[in-house]
């Protein structure tokens, strides 16, 4: 049997990169905010994500389309990924932060940790589906060779409400 895996995350930078100019994990979470607006005005699930380099640059923005995609893999922080992978052209994304207005599921997790994303930001926790610290602790997988650093509950309460006004409006009679 293998030894686990001792090695911890690396503690997350108190504001994000760029905070110079103002920027904070609030504004950043802003962003990803906005774009879960988007996705609920499409009829997705309202969720938003901003992926940002190590110097605070934005690299892509993304909000859910797995429906109108008709694809399981293209929520809000997949998208991103992608985006940034084509604008960089490299897959690996060492250095860069992701921002998401819910707690990413596994194949998310999965996602950015071979990404190598350095830190992720979530909003709301997701009891049902969330892989960082409801469900899985998948930031700190004893198999997996990354560990990013995680951040939770940044503008949890509007990103929250925001789904559960969305998920009212689907379930009302028409």
């Amino acid at each position: 049997m293998r030894p686990p895996n001792l090695r911890q995350a690396p503690c997350p930078p108190a504001l994000p990169p760029g905070h110079e100019s103002g920027q904070s994990w609030r504004s950043l979470m802003g962003l990803a905010f906005n774009e879960a607006c988007l996705a609920a005005r499409e009829g997705e699930t309202p969720v938003g994500a901003v992926l940002i380099d190590a110097d605070g640059r934005i690299l892509a923005r993304g909000h859910n389309r797995t429906i109108c995609l008709n694809d399981p893999t293209a929520p809000a922080e997949v998208l991103c990924l992608r985006a940034a992978g084509e604008r960089l052209a490299n897959y690996r994304l060492t250095g860069s932060i992701l921002a998401v207005t819910l707690e990413p599921c596994l194949m998310c997790v999965g996602a950015l940790l071979h990404a190598r994303v350095a830190g992720i930001v979530f909003a709301a926790p997701d009891p049902k589906a969330g892989a960082l610290v409801s469900n899985l602790d998948g930031a700190n997988l004893p198999f997996a060779n990354h560990r990013p650093w995680v951040i939770g509950g940044v503008l949890a309460e509007d990103c929250g409400a925001l789904l559960k006004r969305f998920f009212l409006a689907r379930r009302k009679p028409a």
